[in-house]
């Protein structure tokens, strides 16, 4: 299965999904179906999305089961009280730990870049392990913009690897996969219960970082 159950309760459901699979309905007739209706399908249970991560990022997605959690969860998404952690692998090596505070912009086409016009983005980077021309990453989004930790690497010089959007159109370093994974949320359950929610990285993210590391 492409997608795997984290937890749940009678409020809140948060879910592992693969890359390549499409949170919500998108316009392409070849997509895979979307994460939203293969929860509902799942669970037996209507579904309201809270936040998503693109296509093709693996890792944790959360969605409310009433309106009231959604209400709840998405006020803490919107005032940035929710915290986010991302594992991405870029290309080249990046000398230290920095902190990215860049406006980011979303131009006619659609693709989203560093500039002046955009809106605050922040990006804490820290390094976690050097490989030979490529480097492991946690990624702390303090905002929320799309493409945002995406952008944000491709503008300092170290894109993430598989990235076919913010590269040279082809996948950077020809890894098959992005190399983007959402980790972690820490957040404030409806109940008022403090929670982390982990997601463990695929086979196919292993897969892509021993041919790095090898």
């Amino acid at each position: 299965m492409e997608i795997s159950i984290l937890y749940e309760d009678k409020h809140i459901v948060a879910i592992n999904k693969n890359h390549g699979i499409p949170v919500i309905p998108g316009r392409g007739k070849d997509e895979k179906e979307p994460l939203i209706i293969t929860v509902e399908k799942l669970i037996s249970n209507k579904v309201f999305v809270v936040h998503r991560i693109d296509k093709e990022t693996s890792g944790v997605v959360l969605f409310a089961k009433d309106p009231s959690a959604h209400r709840h969860l998405s006020m803490q998404f919107e005032k940035r009280e929710i915290n986010k952690e991302y594992l991405s692998v870029v290309q080249g090596n990046p000398l230290c730990n920095q902190t990215i505070n860049s406006p980011i912009y979303q131009f006619g086409s659609g693709r989203m870049g560093v500039d002046k016009r955009g809106k605050p983005s922040l990006t804490e980077v820290v390094i976690e392990k050097q490989f030979n021309g490529s480097c492991l990453l946690r990624a702390l989004p303090h905002t929320g913009r799309r493409h945002q930790i995406r952008v944000h690497l491709y503008s300092i010089g170290h894109p993430i690897l598989g990235d076919t959007v913010y590269g040279d159109n082809r996948p950077v370093g020809g890894v098959k996969r992005l190399m983007l994974h959402a980790k972690e949320l820490r957040f404030m359950h409806p109940d008022g219960t403090k929670m982390t929610i982990s997601a463990p990285v695929n086979d196919a993210w292993k897969d892509a970082l021993s041919q790095i590391d090898s």
